[in-house]
């Protein structure tokens, strides 16, 4: 069973750390305002599966720390996720959603509507581009 809700910040450094960053110390993918996200998983049978961040500042919204499990990975849990975003972000009344993408990411995102905004550039050693949503 699939289930997608609101989880807490902490909920999510775990697997952040395992698909995002293993090499890095948890640390790393702790986000300094963390507590003023709004987080959520995609859990299947009751295992957190898949997570993602929300940052919103009037009607524009970031989403950071997007990960799912390796292992379940190509079965549309992301997709099923970030679609959730995009309808909760709507109902916030957000008006456009951003993402630094890494650009091995580029081409899932633009299945979504989301467009490349940016230059290729650098965190930590991996190629992002900034993309964006009109809602």
């Amino acid at each position: 069973m699939i289930d997608l809700k609101q989880i807490q910040a902490d909920e999510t450094w775990a697997l952040r750390h395992k698909v995002m960053w293993p090499d890095k110390p948890l640390d790393f993918v702790i986000l300094p305002n963390d507590a003023d996200g709004l987080h959520y998983g995609l859990f299947e049978n009751g295992q957190l599966v898949s997570v993602i961040s929300l940052f919103i500042k009037g009607d524009h919204a970031q989403f950071r720390k997007f990960a799912t499990d390796t292992a379940y990975q190509g079965k549309g849990y992301g997709s099923q996720l970030l679609e959730f975003l995009i309808d909760t972000a709507k109902g916030l009344d957000i008006k456009e959603l951003t993402c630094d993408a890494r650009v091995t990411a580029i081409r899932f995102y633009k299945k979504f509507g989301m467009r490349t905004d940016s230059e290729i550039f650098q965190k930590s050693g991996k190629d992002y581009v900034r993309m964006s949503l009109r809602i």
